[in-house]
């Protein structure tokens, strides 16, 4: 057995249970509450929400709730973080050296959020807490002294007028890696600042055969895309000819699901895959333990504190925004198999943030997750309410009966030439379109009686239209939305949606 895997495997063991006891859910909570309201408690938004007052309350949460109403991103970026851009102390101590644009799947252009330091060692705390969780997978030795390839956004960050730098998440934390995690992190910090995705991917399956690659992490979609460049680059059959230690996916950003047969088939034997919340608003949960479920564990413990919107009507209206007034609850009110509106406050300067985000609980001891869509993927329009997880059944349920795949779809309510509202789907594969829209009207009327209901009235009828991955892939090149944390959104505008129908109809060049 390798003598430096063992070490490592060894320090994991023993830093897990160090670490398995830890404080009731609730209780760490408040306490998470209670440091984040104190450390922000002179800043602008603190003074102005009265934050001194409520740590003094005999019910902290209660009297938070009260007095800091909750806000979307337009509302936190119009009223206080556009300021936090260019002053210090607005919604956090000094000024955030960072901002994250988000990958943009819903609204009109990216989100920026603000990134502070005490932010990024939440990151890397919870990112911590995930490798010690291996404590309680079988690996074998070699996993730990093999190297780590995390494909992420660019790490060539834009220097900014007002003073800081901005790019997406997963570019600032590479930038911010220390020098000695180039002993095991892949492709290193020269590659990952390629700007261009295809010479960044290019790069990578150069350099392949130097690695020794025994776990990656990423985006699936664009995951694929760049080990199927190693695979054709080094005309191999499976990517275990090149890195027989790949044993470990950190999956993330996208449900999985749609992608595992395509992985599976360029792999020469079984791997794990683990899921995690990483987003622009911070590292919210992974997979820590074993058994293929791929539930997350909620990062209580972390530097966030949570809140919980019933995905009902006690929080949603009808189109899949936040009632004035919606039912809140805490970590620990919530039930499992229930779905939730997730609410975040963190070291960020995030107060009572809305990331649009619906989640569902599939364990209390400890609180595990799973993310069942976004409340703008909630396809609404006429009655329908099919909720994105619906639909990746659905989807899934459709390609297991064709034989094929289908790693993404697209999906918008629209007019017919008639003016009637039918939903027009564009799905990523490589099946024949006769008869799809049929069967697949079928499986939505199965999956959800309120369909059933809206295709008898409002709810026309469905079209769909089938796309090669290399149809998708130039569309996103198209619009600078290629690689990295890019994900596509499932339910669409309809003016999204004409933009693509415009692109996929386009005449080819001779």
């Amino acid at each position: 057995m390798p003598i430096l895997g063992k070490l490592v495997k060894a320090g994991i063991d023993i830093t897990a249970i160090l670490q398995s006891e830890e404080e009731e859910p609730r209780i760490a909570q408040e306490n998470q509450l209670r440091e984040l309201l104190s450390q922000a408690k002179n800043t602008a938004f603190g003074k102005y929400y009265g934050f001194e007052e409520i740590l003094k309350s005999d019910d902290l949460i209660a009297a938070y709730r009260k007095e800091v109403p909750i806000f979307n991103y337009e509302q936190m970026h119009a009223q206080w973080w556009s300021r936090q851009e260019r002053f210090a102390d607005i919604t956090w101590p000094c000024k955030p050296p960072f901002f994250a644009r988000s990958s943009g799947t819903t609204g009109k252009s990216s989100k920026r959020i603000p990134i502070t330091k005490e932010f990024l060692t939440t990151m890397k705390s919870v990112g911590t807490s995930m490798i010690n969780s291996l404590h309680d997978f079988d690996f074998p030795d070699t996993l730990f002294e093999s190297e780590v390839l995390m494909l992420s956004s660019s790490a060539s960050l834009e220097k900014n007028v007002h003073g800081f730098e901005e790019g997406e998440i997963s570019g600032i934390n590479v930038s911010n890696f220390p020098d000695w995690y180039d002993i095991f992190y892949r492709p290193g910090k020269a590659i990952a600042s390629i700007s261009d995705w295809d010479e960044r991917v290019n790069a990578i399956a150069e350099q392949a055969p130097d690695w020794n690659i025994g776990a990656i992490a990423g985006i699936p979609s664009w995951v694929l895309l760049m080990l199927k460049r190693i695979i054709d680059r080094h005309q191999l059959e499976t990517i275990h000819d090149i890195w027989p230690n790949f044993q470990v996916y950190a999956s993330g950003g996208v449900a999985f699901e749609t992608y595992r047969e395509d992985f599976e088939a360029i792999c020469k034997r079984p791997i794990t895959v683990l899921d995690t919340y990483l987003a622009s608003e911070g590292f919210i949960a992974y997979t820590s333990q074993p058994g293929g479920t791929m539930a997350m564990k909620l990062a209580l413990h972390h530097g966030y504190f949570f809140e919980f919107i019933p995905f009902d009507e006690r929080g949603i209206d009808d189109s899949g925004e936040l009632r004035d007034e919606p039912v809140v609850l805490g970590i620990g009110e919530v039930e499992i198999g229930q779905e939730y509106v997730l609410i975040l406050s963190s070291c960020a300067g995030a107060w009572r943030y809305a990331i649009g985000d619906v989640i569902r609980f599939e364990s209390m001891d400890p609180p595990q997750i799973k993310i069942t869509g976004r409340t703008k993927f909630f396809l609404n329009v006429v009655g329908s309410q099919l909720s994105e997880e619906k639909m990746d059944n659905s989807i899934l349920e459709l390609a297991e009966k064709e034989g094929k795949t289908i790693n993404e779809y697209m999906v918008a309510a629209m007019k017919n030439e008639a003016g009637e509202y039918i939903h027009q789907w564009v799905l990523v594969s490589d099946l024949e379109p006769l008869g799809l829209a049929e069967k697949l009207d079928v499986l939505l009327k199965e999956a959800n009686n309120n369909y059933t209901v809206a295709r008898s009235k409002a709810l026309k009828g469905i079209d769909v239209k089938v796309i090669s991955k290399e149809l998708y892939t130039d569309f996103l090149g198209q619009s600078n939305k290629k690689g990295g944390q890019t994900k596509t959104p499932k339910v669409m505008t309809g003016e999204k949606m004409s933009m693509l129908l415009k692109f996929i109809n386009r005449p080819l060049a001779v």
